[in-house]
């Protein structure tokens, strides 16, 4: 237990000094029992603020300190290892945040240096119970899970394979690929998707240390960082994959067409399919809803007489794979919203109002009508061309944010729809214009000089049928003026919003969600790629929408963290976790049925904490009637005097 404090007190530049008198806080903190030693300075955590705080342990004999500055969130363990640099127990480091909950919320108000004070004695007083602690090693598994097979998961897993890793990717859908594999070209510099994309599909497909687990969801996951536990169900194909070569020759045979999710509704595909030409692997499906077999247990079996391998399994069942892991990687992408949802665009009602990404299904060269842009009422070339920008997005009724890629994409396929039909007019109705990447501004520049592409300024109010043609309805923030112009294609930028499944999936990583319900990163500025869940990493559109440059770095830089992670051969675990006092335990149990990480179990009659496993959050604590389970450096003691310190006038 400390004898010699010292307190360190941060200005933050004017984030605290704004508002807190941090010379009268160095001033009364000195006075405080057990406190030998008080600084101030403009950035602690600054090279010379370090150096500073060093110096004055060794040189005042401190044997335990109290940083006043920002959120331990930030910096706690900043504080922590330069104590242990100067051989000072970490767990003796005790953090006052007067900058997140003093200075900023007070910043006008007078009373800020006197909460700063309370902040600053109460950290004093429960420093004085701590005790000095060694962290728990904990030896990892050298595995990784990568859940999602578009190209953020596709990248990542490639790193982290190339670096001697094991790693089992999971992906919903029976072919890896994503939204990538979609796409027409893409922006800016108009490659063709399929040659970046495919290359990577196979390598990944072919690598030793990767094992594709396509056609499967997480049904579980427990454990903690170094040694996860994860459940895989893989779903029935009812096609043995092994025997089946990608032929084709049962879905040439199979009568019942639904429409093609690879094709975003725009084009058919049959109950036995496989999704696209390039799918990974190349192996085929059966769609149990839509199969005459499956469905009336009777009929058909067109496929399984047609099959030359004798691959169709109609008694096929969905199987189970429990895997070890030291550390996962989320990539999970993105969904884009249905037009059906935009009534006043006439969304779901007109053939020939249509999404952003059906648009690039028409674009596509391996789509379903080979490039040829169509409309899907009629099947004739559309010579004028209305796109309307930020449907779904930047809009309180739907999503607040911004999509990011819409912008380009749009102006892209403005772009590509004057190449295939150059006689067409091209009309695009925005907002504003956000082209912030590299080469983005000048695409854009490209798309209205070159090929004589509209911009209008103004909101698209309403989009209704007239005869063969279709009619929006806008207003011309520019001029003021409200406009009408007829159509022969309606194309709606519509919001890209997260995957359907990621809050079961949330809950099965115990991750967080942020605001529009991706994935929350730790930190955004200082941990982008990782999450409040210690060894669980989040890569590309998981997060929040991003075009394919920034998914693939983060993506890289995600599955760095991970190497990093794993190749220390174990990691380091707080030491801040509950243990038991079998003297006064009764059993009841309570502490077991609170635990929400299943970190607690009842042997013999009284609790036993699993350390390995257990975060520290204090819910048993809570739920003992006895007293008998407590957290390391959170006990009774230290508590009451943190809170009788608070409550003191």
């Amino acid at each position: 237990m400390p004898e010699r404090i010292g307190v360190f007190i941060c200005h933050c530049g004017q984030n605290i000094a704004g508002s807190v008198d941090v010379k009268r806080i160095r001033q009364e903190v000195s006075k405080l029992p057990g406190v030998v030693h008080a600084e101030d300075y403009i950035f602690m955590c600054s090279d010379p603020g370090q150096e500073l705080i060093k110096r004055a342990i060794l040189e005042q004999k401190l044997d335990g300190i109290v940083v006043a500055a920002c959120s331990p969130f930030l910096h706690e363990e900043t504080w922590r290892n330069l104590a242990r640099e100067v051989g000072l127990n970490p767990y003796l480091v005790e953090v006052a945040n007067i900058r997140e909950w003093v200075s900023w919320p007070h910043r006008e108000d007078r009373r800020a240096t006197e909460k700063a004070m309370k902040m600053v004695e109460a950290a004093v007083a429960k420093l004085r119970w701590n005790e000095a602690l060694q962290p728990i090693k904990i030896p990892v598994k050298r595995s990784v899970l990568v859940i999602g097979g578009g190209i953020a998961g596709i990248q990542a897993a490639l790193d982290v394979a190339e670096a001697g890793l094991k790693v089992f990717l999971v992906e919903r859908d029976p072919s890896i690929g994503g939204k990538m594999a979609q796409l027409s070209e893409t922006f800016p510099t108009l490659d063709c998707p399929q040659c970046i994309l495919t290359p990577k599909m196979t390598k990944l497909a072919h690598h030793p240390n990767v094992t594709l687990l396509t056609y499967s969801e997480i049904e579980e996951v427990t454990g903690s960082a170094g040694n996860f536990k994860v459940r895989v169900r893989r779903k029935a194909t009812y096609v043995d994959w092994g025997k089946c070569v990608g032929c084709g020759l049962c879905m040439q045979v199979c009568p019942v067409e639904v429409p093609s999710e690879f094709e975003a509704g725009i084009a058919k595909r049959k109950a036995i399919y496989i999704p696209f030409p390039q799918a990974v692997p190349n192996k085929a499906v059966i769609d149990p809803d839509n199969c005459l077999r499956l469905k009336y247990g009777r009929g058909c079996g067109l496929c399984a007489k047609k099959c030359p391998t004798g691959a169709i399994n109609f008694k096929d069942e969905e199987k189970f794979e429990e895997l070890e892991v030291g550390a996962i990687i989320v990539a999970t992408g993105f969904e884009v919203m249905e037009a059906s949802n935009f009534a006043e665009y006439g969304g779901g009602k007109y053939k020939d109002i249509i999404t952003g990404l059906q648009f690039e299904r028409l674009l596509a060269p391996n789509g379903p009508t080979q490039g040829k842009v169509v409309r899907p009422s009629d099947g004739k070339v559309p010579k004028v061309v209305a796109f309307i920008q930020c449907v779904g997005s930047r809009d309180e009724n739907w999503n607040p944010y911004c999509s990011k890629i819409c912008c380009m994409y749009t102006a892209k396929q403005a772009l590509l729809y004057k190449e295939a039909v150059p006689d067409g007019k091209a009309y695009i109705f925005y907002i504003d214009i956000r082209a912030d990447g590299k080469g983005y501004e000048e695409f854009i520049h490209r798309a209205m000089s070159e090929h004589k592409i509209v911009y209008v300024r103004g909101k698209v109010g309403k989009v209704y049928q007239e005869g063969d043609k279709l009619k929006v309805v806008a207003a011309d923030t520019l001029t003021g003026k409200s406009l009408e112009m007829e159509a022969d294609l309606v194309v709606l930028a519509t919001a890209a919003v997260p995957s359907s499944e990621i809050r079961e999936l949330a809950r099965k990583l115990r991750l967080q969600l942020s605001e529009g319900g991706w994935f929350k990163e730790a930190h955004l500025k200082l941990r982008p790629m990782e999450t409040l869940v210690r060894g669980i990493y989040v890569a590309g559109a998981a997060q929040y929408p991003k075009d394919i440059t920034d998914t693939v770095a983060q993506a890289s830089g995600a599955a760095s963290k991970v190497i990093s992670f794993l190749n220390r051969g174990y990691v380091e675990k707080e030491p801040l976790v509950a243990k038991v006092d079998e003297d006064i335990c009764s059993g009841c149990g309570n502490c077991v049925e609170v635990c929400p990480y299943e970190a607690v179990k009842l042997e013999e009659g009284v609790a036993k904490v699993d350390e390995v496993v257990c975060e520290g959050c204090g819910a048993c604590t809570a739920a003992c009637a006895a007293g008998a389970i407590t957290l390391v450096n959170f006990d009774k003691r230290q508590l009451f005097s943190l809170i009788s310190t608070l409550a003191r006038r």
